[in-house]
């Protein structure tokens, strides 16, 4: 390897990292092909601790109404076991990326689904939108929409529960 593709090289990763941080991204990867046995497969990172924890914060105003509704159910000890953990439900829809989760197709529509709705098996739920990709979320199982953990428009990480339907 020479000393200046070894410097392209250098100045290709400095650029990628710019280009993670510049996008909000938190994972970026790249095979950079010179010819048939020589190439440079690249990894970028960015540990997001900050971001990781976003999904308790949006998990909390979402269970704040549960106690309400629990009050006027007749076993009140199930939804305050399922606000306490919703990932531990068996409805719950967990998100499969990192990404932006989006309710409706593009601005202004109308959201895939509402709290109530009833749903089938593969009906899409909602958008993940990862590096301009916008992937639907199918529902798993069919069953009524009982809680909706995120908002429209907020960061998601894998394995946040997205909703729960029963």
């Amino acid at each position: 390897m020479t000393k200046n593709s070894r410097d392209n090289d250098v100045a290709f990763i400095q650029a990628l990292a710019e280009l993670l941080n510049q996008n909000e991204l938190t994972e970026l990867s790249v095979v950079r092909e010179y010819g048939e046995d020589d190439s440079l497969e690249v990894r970028v990172v960015k540990q997001a601790t900050v971001v990781q924890a976003a999904p308790v914060t949006y998990a909390a105003p979402a269970a704040a109404p549960a106690p309400a509704a629990s009050a006027a159910a007749a076993a009140p000890t199930a939804p305050a076991a399922d606000a306490a953990d919703p990932s531990s439900h068996p409805g719950a829809v967990p998100s499969p990326m990192v990404g932006t989760a989006y309710m409706a197709a593009e601005p202004g529509a109308d959201p895939f689904v509402t709290i109530g709705a009833q749903v089938k098996e593969g009906q899409t739920l909602m958008i993940v939108e990862a590096m301009k990709t916008m992937n639907h979320i199918p529902a798993p199982k069919s069953g009524t929409v009982k809680r909706i953990l995120v908002e429209d428009g907020t960061p998601v990480e894998f394995g946040t529960t997205l909703m729960i339907v029963e």
